[in-house]
């Protein structure tokens, strides 16, 4: 029998993403697969029943309980993966150490689990990264946010009234997220700065038109990620950090170290040295905050300074993120597939690096 792909409707509050496109399903049918959707999945990104149906889905309530593989976006709950049939295989960004009762629930039924937030960073894996397509949807928004929120233009403008200076836009963390910003901020015109602890963004920053500020504090660490400061190397970068703020009007903060709560870089002490009308849009939100003061999902104002704590800023741009994770999906779901049939090569470090729970490597 061919394998069946199963994708039911996203729950959690808010989300309007999908883990599976008309383009995507029309790419696993050719492949062989046979896929059913619950009806409605993709009304979020604005992708309509009927085109699902025109790529060769079937559409079914029940579209996931006898599926072979289950794509998703955010995690199932404990109860829909008690659902699933026994051994199915489960795709998406699952965090299964994030919740005890999730977690049981997967190795309960005996699920398959593939945590795409798990892949190796390898050049192979690029096009399955779910954490980098949707990052960049997210610095994207984070500056359109800021943009929102900030009391000026962007862009320096020359009027009958006189000249508006373009306003100073500072980008905390250079990773996709960061570096994305970077290019938004530039292109709504303003004066874009970058920070990262990190030597080596110093040419990805500069490249897209943003100045590289240089604290004198380096954590290069591994796998393109820094590594956690130390008190003393903290304690010259708030210093110095603080001193620079002074003169910006706004910053979006993107920093991350993974499988950690977001490093606090901004102190409640450098708010208060801000100008008044400053902004400071904290995309680091989901993970504490690399401000002391955000409040995650909140807009606060803070002596005149407006923080704000967004949320998953990737499902405000539904139909580009879905399309992007669907993509990402697709592509490592392929590995799983060999003529039409569920199959696992657990020699590709792809799939043995995303397994959860972790399996032991295969005999020699």
């Amino acid at each position: 029998m061919a394998v069946i792909v199963g994708v039911a409707r996203e729950t959690a509050a808010g989300e309007r993403r999908v883990a599976l496109t008309p383009e995507t399903c029309k790419k696993l049918v050719a492949a062989g697969a046979t896929v059913r959707i619950q009806p409605g999945i993709g009304a979020g990104a604005h992708f309509p029943d009927q085109a699902y149906v025109d790529a060769g889905a079937q559409l079914s309530d029940a579209a996931t309980t006898d599926a072979d593989i289950v794509p998703c976006v955010q995690p199932p709950a404990a109860d829909a993966i008690a659902a699933l049939k026994q051994g199915a295989v489960l795709v998406g960004s699952l965090q299964p150490q994030a919740d005890a009762a999730r977690g049981e629930a997967i190795v309960a039924r005996g699920i398959v689990a593939f945590p795409l937030e798990k892949l190796p960073r390898t050049t192979r894996a690029q096009a399955m990264d779910v954490l980098s397509s949707q990052a960049g949807m997210a610095g994207y928004k984070a500056v359109l946010i800021a943009a929102q929120l900030a009391p000026r233009f962007f862009p320096m403008l020359t009027t009958a009234a006189g000249t508006i200076r373009p306003s100073k836009v500072l980008i905390v963390g250079a990773g996709v997220a960061g570096l994305q910003a970077v290019a938004t901020a530039k292109r709504l015109g303003a004066q874009v700065e970058g920070f990262d602890v990190r030597p080596e963004t110093r040419e990805q920053i500069e490249s897209l038109g943003g100045k590289f500020l240089d604290l004198g504090v380096s954590a290069a660490g591994e796998g393109g990620y820094a590594r956690a400061l130390t008190d003393e190397e903290r304690a010259l970068q708030q210093q110095r950090l603080a001193d620079h703020l002074k003169g910006i009007d706004v910053v979006v903060c993107t920093a991350a170290v993974p499988g950690r709560p977001a490093p606090k870089i901004i102190s409640a002490a450098m708010v208060a040295g801000m100008k008044p009308g400053s902004v400071i849009v904290d995309l680091a939100a989901e993970t504490g905050g690399n401000c002391e003061l955000t409040q995650p999902g909140q807009t606060i104002d803070s002596g005149g300074v407006t923080i704000d704590g967004p949320l998953n800023l990737a499902s405000m741009g539904a139909q580009h993120a879905s399309e992007m994770y669907a993509r990402n999906v697709f592509n490592f779901t392929s590995l799983l597939l060999k003529d039409g049939a569920l199959a696992f090569d657990w020699n590709d470090e792809l799939l043995a690096k995303t397994v959860w729970p972790e399996r032991a490597p295969p005999a020699s």
